[in-house]
This record gives structure tokens, C-alpha cells and sequence, in this order.
């Protein structure tokens, strides 16, 4: 079987030691077009380069980031940073939104949206012939307002004709991860394809096996952001849930952004995260986790194997 990266079509075997849910970079579309003296593309290049090519030192082959419409995806400046650093990185389409999508959307179709996912997997994402290997769609405290239900749906509906495997942003504090599963059921979704994420934004156990009961994989992929939950609880719940044999069915990650909108310049970042990068799972997290009895086969499932049965089931 072969995915789609930024370089070409990879073997499924292929893809190694793998990060689910990283960030080349995410700011706003609007800002960045509007007052780009704002931004600095090189600088922006650089850091993601150098954040990549750390994580390759610590064995990472293959990074999907699930940037999309609502972040200002830019799936050359990911080419450029898979080419530098040698690391696979696999392009999603989908749109990022917590309320409401723009006019030319909101006044079509879920049909029609559907249609644009399928054509970045088909054709090529923004008139290149990189073409997306997964989808991604969202949902926060906001809830399912009718547009983000109108993007999943879409995102459903690209699944069902393409194949391709399902990524969320999900707020297990609002439960929104069932919602997204209760909408993909009743739109036919291949359960196994798909991956709530986020779910290690909480130690509710009740709720995560709520998601799972569903037969979907789950994203622990936000080590370094403790502002939801410490470092330490999330290695509790992540270790609670191999123990009931749910290491099939985990991610591990961090979510990191090489730059951000949130915060410029780009050592207010560290400011607010001191632990956060896309080393400190491989640094601090999966060392900690060992010491703590999760055996190596666990994480050899969490990290190389998973991405492989996403993709397959």
C-alpha cells in the first residue's frame, strides 16, 4: 500500500518511527496575506528544520502534519523542510475551524466541500502535485456548531471515496471526541480509520473508552502542553490504558508548532512551554514511560506499528 507524503508515494512499511500530529508551522491565512512584514519565512523555515531534523537524531522517519485550510497549510514550505532534513512528511486536507467556515463554503455543499478534500487527494493540494494523505477535521469548546458538522460530514464523505484515514482535533472537556464519532457513524466511516484527537487533554478514563468503545484509535499526542493536564497525568492515564491492552489503539505525540501565531517572537513559546518540542517525547516522555512498566513492544506498537493499522483496517 502506498501514502501520499510531500516527496511522493511512500510504502506503508515504510514509514518507521512516526510523529502522528506535528506543525511545520501554523499561523493565521488572513494575517499572513494581509501584513505579511509580520512573518519571516526564512526564520520560520530554519526553526522547523532545526526542531525536524532533532527529532530525525532521535530516530523519527516519518512526520504527518495535519496542517490544513484555518492554520495557512503550505505544502511547499513542507517539501522544502522534508527535503532538508530527509524526514517523510505527510500532508492532511481538510479545513481547521471551531465555528464557522467562509462564504464560498458555507453557501455550497457538503458535497461540494467534500469535493476539494478529495481533489487535494486525487490531484494535488493548491495547484501542486503534492497530494494530501489524510483528512483532518475539527471540533472545540464551541461544540458542533452547523459548520464544523458541515466539515466533518465532508470529511466523512472524502473518506468513503478515497479510502484515506481520519485525523480530529477533539476537547475532551466539552466531549466533543463523541460527537465527532456519533457524526462518523451515521455517515458509514470505517471506525478503525479514523483518529480522535487530543485525548490526552484529560485523565477522565470514563470518557476516553466512551471514544474507543466506538473502535477508533486515539491521539495521546499533546506531551509538552501542560496548561490541560500535567505531563505526569498524562503518563498516568497513558499507562492505565495499556494496562487494559488499549496500546493498539494509542498515539503518542506532542502537537508541537515550529512557529506559531500564538506566540511571536518565538521564545515567548518556550516561555509558556518550557518543555514542549518535538524531542521532549522522545527526550524525556518514552524513557519515563519505560521506567514506569510500559514495555518496549508498547511503544513499538504506539510509534511505528499503529500508523500502519490506521491506514489498513
Amino acid at each position: 500500500m502506498k501514502i501520499n507524503s510531500v516527496t511522493g508515494a511512500l510504502d506503508l512499511d515504510n514509514l518507521g518511527y512516526t510523529l502522528i500530529h506535528e506543525h511545520m508551522r501554523t499561523r493565521s491565512e488572513a494575517v499572513a496575506v494581509q501584513f505579511p512584514h509580520l512573518y519571516d519565512e526564512q526564520e520560520e523555515f530554519e526553526l522547523a528544520v532545526r526542531q525536524v531534523a532533532e527529532a530525525k537524531r532521535f530516530g523519527v522517519k516519518t512526520i504527518f502534519d495535519p496542517t490544513v485550510m484555518g492554520l495557512d497549510r503550505d505544502v511547499q514550505l513542507m517539501k522544502r523542510i522534508s527535503r532538508e532534513t530527509g524526514v517523510q512528511i505527510i500532508p492532511a486536507t481538510g479545513v481547521y475551524t471551531f465555528n464557522f467556515l467562509p462564504s464560498r463554503f458555507a453557501v455550497n455543499s457538503i458535497a461540494f466541500l467534500a469535493d476539494q478534500f478529495i481533489r487535494d487527494i486525487e490531484v494535488g493540494i493548491q495547484n501542486t502535485g503534492i497530494k494530501a494523505g489524510f483528512l483532518k477535521c475539527a471540533a472545540d469548546a464551541q461544540g458542533i456548531t452547523p459548520d464544523v458538522e458541515k466539515v466533518i460530514r465532508a470529511v466523512a464523505r472524502a473518506h468513503l471515496q478515497t479510502g484515506l484515514p481520519i485525523m480530529t482535533h477533539s476537547h475532551p472537556a466539552t466531549e466533543t471526541g463523541l460527537r465527532q464519532v456519533e457524526i462518523f457513524k451515521e455517515e458509514g466511516v470505517n471506525m478503525g480509520r479514523v483518529l480522535i484527537g487530543h485525548c490526552g487533554d484529560t485523565d477522565n478514563l470514563e470518557y476516553i473508552e466512551k471514544v474507543l468503545d466506538y473502535g477508533v484509535f486515539i491521539g495521546m499526542d499533546r506531551y509538552g502542553l501542560t496548561k490541560a493536564l500535567s505531563t505526569e497525568k498524562r503518563n498516568e492515564t497513558v499507562k492505565k490504558l495499556a494496562d487494559k491492552g488499549y496500546a493498539d489503539r494509542m498515539f503518542l505525540s506532542q502537537d508541537y508548532c515550529c512557529t506559531t501565531d500564538m506566540y511571536k517572537p518565538n521564545h515567548l513559546k518556550k516561555e509558556a512551554y518550557p518543555d514542549w518540542s518535538m524531542t521532549f517525547l522522545l527526550r524525556e516522555v518514552i524513557p519515563t514511560l519505560l521506567e514506569q512498566g510500559i514495555t518496549d513492544e508498547q511503544i513499538q506498537i504506539m510509534m511505528v506499528e499503529n500508523v500502519k493499522s490506521w491506514f489498513s483496517k
